[in-house]
């Protein structure tokens, strides 16, 4: 691969093959179509996604064993330090480290990545304006993050753990964690010995304040703040009027042009967080489900093929439906109402 100064990364299957298409159109059109973009393999269903990517000059695909391995081997002995998680996931049917392919990610860190500065996002995100404003607070800052998770750390730490604010103080964890389906970074952080400082520290006892139900996002949480790795949170530091939110749990955004504006200013990004990949599968392929914001996911998802886009008759149906009085009155006898 050759050396960069920045690029952006995600990591993608062929599960995730319409939000990929989707994602990556967003990027050509909304930063360019000259930035370098890369592709981690989650796993090896990605006939669909590889041959996509040949359709782009812009787009690398990484499919390297010897690069993911290093972290994968991190990642197990890192959680070996967290007191029964390997343990429920075995239970599970999962050997080791639960989706492990989102542990690629990291790869992005890696001495041998391509890209000095970078920056991530999960495939079920658009990106919606322009990203000079991360790479240039990439030039004075480590890591650089625009959400919300602070608010809400219990996706993030075991906040029942009696350890936890002996370890991090609360007043870091009110400024400083971050959801990992985006953040900018750069090549060289977490070396080797570094990566050895945390694993110690973990199976010293550390360990059980890791939320084991979103392991890359909490692990990775842990490893910048225990190494006191500063971070830039754009929705901190902005003044009021220029913040955006970035969810699909926002129902206010205001859609014109092809991009999403909140009071007026425009989005960075926008992630679908908590859509399930099925959805956007069963939508594009003909069958009519609402999920917020489909119009404008569509929109990208058929940016070079309008032809192909589903054309839906009638009202949508929610993705989600609540549940009907029948169903209510037979989980209240103890019956199963879930198909399969």
């Amino acid at each position: 691969m050759l050396h960069v100064t920045k690029g952006i990364y995600t990591v993608a299957n062929d599960v995730v093959f319409d939000q990929l298409v989707a994602w990556l159109n967003s990027v050509e059109v909304n930063v360019g179509s000259q930035i370098p973009v890369y592709v981690m393999a989650y796993d090896d269903r990605t006939l669909r996604v590889k041959a996509e990517i040949e359709k782009r000059e812009n787009v690398t695909f990484i499919d390297d064993k010897q690069l993911f391995k290093p972290w994968e081997d991190f990642s197990y002995r890192a959680w070996q330090g967290h007191p029964d998680a390997l343990e429920i996931w075995k239970s599970k049917g999962i050997e080791g480290v639960n989706r492990i392919g989102m542990n690629r990610r990291y790869c992005a860190f890696d001495e041998k990545s391509p890209a000095d500065k970078f920056v991530y996002f999960d495939a079920d995100v658009l990106v919606l304006n322009s990203l000079d404003k991360i790479f240039q607070k990439l030039e004075q800052n480590d890591f650089v993050v625009y959400d919300f998770q602070y608010k809400d750390p219990s996706h993030i730490y075991n906040i029942n753990s009696a350890k936890l604010h002996d370890i991090f103080p609360k007043k870091r964890i009110e400024s400083e964690i971050f959801c990992a389906g985006f953040y900018g970074g750069k090549k060289g952080l977490f070396n080797p010995k570094q990566r050895d400082f945390i694993i110690e520290k973990l199976n010293q006892g550390d360990g059980e304040i890791l939320y084991y139900q979103a392991p890359n996002q909490s692990l990775l949480n842990y490893m910048k703040m225990k190494l006191n790795i500063p971070v830039y949170n754009f929705a901190l530091e902005l003044p009021p009027e220029e913040k955006t939110g970035n969810s699909v749990t926002s129902s206010h955004f205001e859609y014109k042009n092809n991009v999403l504006y909140d009071k007026g200013v425009r989005l960075t990004y926008l992630h679908y967080i908590g859509v399930p990949s099925s959805v956007f599968t069963r939508v594009c392929a003909g069958e009519n489900l609402d999920f917020p914001y489909r119009d404008i996911f569509l929109h990208y998802r058929y940016l070079h093929e309008p032809e192909k886009m589903p054309k839906f008759v009638g009202k949508p149906k929610p993705y989600n439906p609540p549940p009907t009085f029948m169903d209510k009155v037979l989980r209240k006898l103890g019956v199963n109402t879930k198909k399969g």
